[in-house]
């Protein structure tokens, strides 16, 4: 083999000798584990060292791979100290798997498998897919291996061979796995079949290489069962280069108000305690509120706003307003959106399921003149009953269905036709561009962004974070906002729509920082009004306690309340300042209340502890006040920093929220 050959190559090493590499030994670990069972690498001091792993099912061939990811299945998710356990299922196949922090970078994992019905597969595994990476990079080594006990595991064949390759089948007791900066190894409490599926280069880059590790092999019978332990080791090179970030203050962006919340009530037992602690002990600048269109005006042929003044309104409704009115006083701008509508106003039976691949329903089109009057007559009593009028209006998540169903060109018309309408009754209120249920859906908005006669009824552009937002995407909403001079709002804040189904998960370090992580970067590339975090009362909570989610004890703040309260010592009236960090995995951004000479600078650290150099501070500040948010500290305040000619030198603690509060 000459050496152009090698270097085009995976290095596969099948050997019961351990490679010796110099690695730096670590004392910690912490397994990041997903709530459907994946885990997306183990954090030694700080830092992720990456892989993923999945539980998979292989078909008759090795194209038919099905596994476990983010809203796919519907796993049940448990956190017991060190202990997480995920049951799930793929198909008619079972699984329950267990994930250990054991220190010294470690992670135990048990995995149970069951056949819940009989069926025809290659097998069940467990898979390891490792970062994206020059293939050249990797060399992968097979501990105690032997030549396979089973039969060849068959791959596809034909115009696709290569790119479903399968470079190895071997009986081992596991694997390890060399990386540029870092090592995984795999250990096997028993000899199992290991695949090893390469990346190749497809149109310029590389797919991901693939172990995979056998649990169950062959056809599956029903109640058949298998389990296998997994210990995971990683360690690597952990970078604690200094961190240099500089300010520039002198260039003031767009307005930041703080932290919003959504007020969508649904819990009547346990809603009230949690958005009253929320609202003591939370400075909140936006309110989101239902608008229970559905109860204001079940019968078509009756006029809502005659029966509510006739005081023939329904519960739901007028606790809404109140919720309303309450946010009002608190002279918080007050959005109304529109889950669920009347069975009038909508073409087909009312289903909150996808049908035919499709969710919600659409707007009855000939009904538009009496969905119309019907809209701004609830805006309209609520200002004449509880004295509130509403910045915004939108339709929850109306590009996927949440519940109202429509096309970007319906909403653009909706937009000029209920604009038009409010704005005839003498209302302020404007419409809400967008309110897309992700960041991805982007092109929902362009046939309003590309009609003139929609501009002057809108006043604000909002998506929902849930989904998609990578730098690149976010980048598309802060041109769109800036393209029609409008706020731009997250409305609604957080990152696993589903989560309520493992609500364990609020719980858990890594979410927490991952959330706030999201917070800082949408910020730092939107240029956001405020984020409205989904939500301020019982549902996907910030607090525990009380009996939520079936938490026990006193009604308590969680590590997600703390980061929220820490970034909301931005003072409102802040504009968002550039800011600029030369190290990667640390999130920042920066406000300045200009005004009253207040610097706010918000850190997420997702590496080792590190020292940190921040200039460019105005010359005015003389001090500033340092918190920590983590898994341990909630919003604690450290020692004073000194800032010297514009500079100030601090430690930004391991997967930690910094914030640093100018003092004159």
């Amino acid at each position: 083999m000459t050496t152009s050959e090698t270097n085009r190559r995976i290095f596969i090493i099948v050997s019961a000798m351990a490679l010796s590499v110099g690695f730096i030994k670590q004392a910690l670990s912490q397994p990041e584990c997903m709530a459907w069972g994946n885990l997306t690498g183990i954090r030694v001091e700080g830092q992720l060292i990456e892989f993923e792993s999945s539980l998979c099912l292989i078909g008759t061939d090795l194209t038919q791979v099905s596994q476990t990811a983010k809203e796919q299945q519907r796993p049940d998710y448990r956190l017991e100290g060190n202990r997480q356990t995920i049951q799930t299922s793929l198909g008619d196949i079972s699984f329950v798997e267990t994930v250990e922090e054991l220190g010294d970078g470690k992670a135990l994992l048990n995995v149970e498998v069951k056949a819940e019905k009989d069926t025809i597969i290659s097998g069940a595994f467990f898979c390891l897919e490792l970062p994206p990476t020059d293939i050249t990079d990797v060399v992968i080594e097979l501990i105690d291996s032997t030549a396979s006990a089973v039969a060849p595991i068959p791959s596809f064949q034909g115009r696709r061979e290569r790119r479903f390759n399968r470079n190895l089948q071997a009986s081992a007791k596991g694997a390890r796995i060399i990386l540029q900066h870092s090592k995984i190894e795999v250990m096997v409490n028993e000899s199992t079949e290991i695949l090893v599926q390469r990346g190749n280069r497809f149109f310029g880059t590389f797919g991901n290489t693939r172990i995979y590790f056998g649990l169950m092999l062959g056809a599956a019978k029903k109640d058949q069962t298998a389990k296998k332990t997994f210990t995971i080791k990683a360690s690597g090179q952990i970078d604690k280069t200094p961190i240099q970030m500089s300010l520039d203050a002198i260039k003031p962006g767009r307005a930041f108000d703080g932290i919003g919340g959504n007020f969508r009530l649904q819990n009547p037992d346990m809603d009230p305690q949690v958005i009253d602690y929320c609202l003591k002990n939370l400075p909140v600048t936006w309110a989101r509120v239902e608008m229970p269109w559905s109860n204001w005006h079940p019968v078509e042929g009756v006029n809502p706003i005659e029966a509510a003044r006739a005081g023939k309104i329904h519960p739901s409704v007028n606790e809404a307003m109140r919720m309303a009115q309450r946010m009002a006083r608190k002279k918080n701008p007050v959005i109304l959106s529109v889950w669920r509508a009347p069975s009038w106003a909508i073409t087909g039976e009312m289903s909150f399921r996808p049908q035919g691949g499709l969710r919600g329903n659409p707007l009855n089109p000939a009904k538009m003149k009496s969905i119309i009057k019907s809209i701004t007559s609830y805006i309209l009593y609520l200002k004449e009953a509880y004295g509130v009028e509403a910045e915004l209006f939108s339709f929850n998540e109306s590009d996927l269905g949440i519940n109202v169903r429509q096309t970007g060109d319906e909403h653009a018309g909706l937009i000029r036709s209920l604009g038009a309408s409010m704005a005839s009754q003498g209302l302020e209120t404007k419409m809400l561009l967008g309110d897309n249920s992700d960041a991805t859906t982007y092109a929902f908005i362009t046939p309003a962004m590309e009609d003139p006669e929609t501009h002057k009824y809108i006043g604000a552009i909002s998506f929902h974070s849930w989904r998609g937002c990578d730098n690149w995407t976010l980048s598309i909403w802060a041109d769109a906002a800036k393209e029609l001079n409008i706020p731009l709002l997250v409305g609604e804040g957080s990152t696993d729509a589903a989560a309520h189904g493992y609500p364990d998960i609020f719980l858990q370090p890594a979410f927490s920082l991952n959330e706030i992580d999201m917070y800082l970067r949408i910020a730092s590339i939107c240029q956001v009004r405020s984020i409205l975090q989904w939500q301020l009362t019982a549902d996907y909570s910030i607090l525990a306690g009380d009996g939520i989610y079936n938490t026990k004890g006193k009604l308590r703040p969680t590590q997600r309340f703390w980061n929220l309260k820490q970034f909301a010592l931005t003072p409102s009236g802040s504009f968002h300042l550039p800011l600029n960090c030369d190290r990667p995995n640390v999130s920042c951004v920066a406000f300045g209340d200009i005004a009253n000479g207040v610097y706010s600078v918000h850190l997420v650290n997702n590496g080792a502890t590190r020292q940190v150099t921040l200039s460019g501070l105005p010359d005015g500040v003389k001090q500033l006040r340092l918190y920590s948010t983590d898994h341990k500290r909630g919003m604690e305040e450290g020692k004073r920093i000194q800032v010297t000619h514009g500079t100030a030198q601090f430690t930004l603690d391991s997967m930690s929220f910094t914030s640093l509060i100018s003092i004159q």
